[in-house]
């Protein structure tokens, strides 16, 4: 699990909720600020086609969950401590904050979409407050953190290129490597900012804002989880965030309906993959008629009116379209698509779009990858060279000079 997805939003709005229904976790939940103090990790699943019905096999996956047909393959959950206006300067658990932030890939940012807190996360009438106000304060905020970061040592970096020709991409590479920020996206948001690097010694603090706000948008997407969608204010206020913000990906979310039916499919009463539209009843004797009464509601207001909860559609937008994450299955038989303990499509691994047969062998092992003389395409059954790119659901066996997977 080496991409993580930070789970974001000011005190109470339903973030440490939304972890627990993602995780089945049972992590501290409570209506008042800074319930979440220290950063609360979990792993979570996204779901994707499992290639078994396919190439009609019974699998037995040991990294993952196959559900009928879908794979679960686990991702790392980050729940960060609330934040609140002023963060960046180490207001309330700003610091915290900032700190588990670094480590995260990109982020789900929880919002109280029924205008029930306000900007201190403390409850107020519902519909009173603007959530459109988050989403303005969050962006400022990290990008703020962002800018204090790389301002610091500005000077002595546009220093270097005028006196050594040192590119900038390079500097910012060396500073921002521990933000989990990469030479791509540094690229992109030069790229996309219109900014000229090698005049960088020349750029107004204005620009400066705008390249630190590009490098964000780049290296620490943000998605909108429109959360509490069930309650009466809240679809006026979806509305209001879908026109303030036409260029975010908001998805309207109900993390306690998500919640309430895995806790139902634990227990047996009822058959529910996460990002199913509909349930099934299994055990229509251990469920009461308020209950019922509650799971037809969630049937037809949110499963059926929304097409989900919310919640794994929003896992597999961060992973799949955000990160640009494929699915590969590698294998060690591509006869019996088995491991070498005869276990069939056993592992899948979640690695970045255009990855090379050779840089999958390093996912897997070092060694591998060093001693790397072809992949196999379990499909075909042909040899693929160290330059093949993988697409998505390809299954490999890789052949090195010390053995093969």
């Amino acid at each position: 699990m080496g991409f993580s997805v930070g789970i974001v939003g000011k005190p109470s709005c339903g973030k440490t909720s939304f972890t627990n229904a993602a995780c089945m976790t049972e992590f501290k939940v409570g209506s008042y600020p800074f319930t979440t103090i220290e950063a609360n990790v979990g792993v979570a699943h996204v779901r994707t086609a499992c290639v078994c019905k396919e190439l009609d096999v019974d699998d037995n996956p040991q990294n993952s969950i196959c559900l009928d047909g879908i794979r679960l393959i686990p991702i790392k959950l980050i729940d960060v401590a609330g934040l609140v206006p002023g963060a960046h300067s180490g207001r309330g658990m700003g610091n915290q904050f900032l700190d588990d932030l670094r480590q995260a890939d990109v982020l789900i940012h929880i919002v109280d979409a029924s205008g029930s807190l306000d900007a201190e996360g403390q409850e107020v009438s519902a519909g009173s407050y603007d959530p459109v106000e988050d989403v303005r304060f969050l962006e400022e905020e990290i990008t703020e953190w962002m800018l204090a970061i790389i301002q610091k040592d500005w000077r002595r970096i546009t220093g270097r290129i005028r006196a050594e020709g040192a590119k900038l991409e390079e500097l910012l590479l060396e500073k921002l490597s521990g933000l989990k920020i990469g030479r791509v996206q540094i690229l992109k948001a030069l790229r996309d900012s219109g900014l000229k690097p090698e005049g960088s010694d020349k750029w107004s603090e204005e620009d400066l804002r705008l390249f630190t706000l590009t490098l964000q948008r780049a290296a620490k997407p943000i998605i909108i989880a429109a959360n509490k969608i069930d309650r009466p204010t809240a679809p006026a206020n979806l509305k209001r965030l879908q026109e303030e913000f036409p260029d975010h990906l908001i998805v309207p979310v109900s993390a306690l309906a998500e919640k309430v039916l895995r806790d139902l499919d634990k227990k047996g009463i009822i058959k529910y993959v996460p990002g199913d539209t509909d349930f099934t009843v299994l055990d229509g004797q251990k469920i009461g008629e308020a209950e019922m009464g509650q799971l037809e509601r969630i049937r037809d207001e949110i499963l059926k009116a929304l097409n989900g909860t919310g919640v794994q559609e929003l896992l597999n937008k961060a992973v799949f379209e955000f990160l640009r994450l494929i699915a590969v299955y590698p294998v060690h038989d591509v006869n019996t698509l088995t491991d070498s303990d005869g276990n069939v499509l056993p592992d899948v691994y979640l690695v970045h779009e255009g990855i090379t047969a050779k840089e999958f062998a390093g996912e897997i092992h070092t060694d591998l990858m060093e001693s790397f003389i072809h992949g196999i395409d379990g499909r075909t059954k042909m040899k693929v060279s160290d330059k093949h790119e993988l697409k998505d659901r390809d299954v490999i066996k890789i052949v090195s000079a010390k053995g093969s997977k």
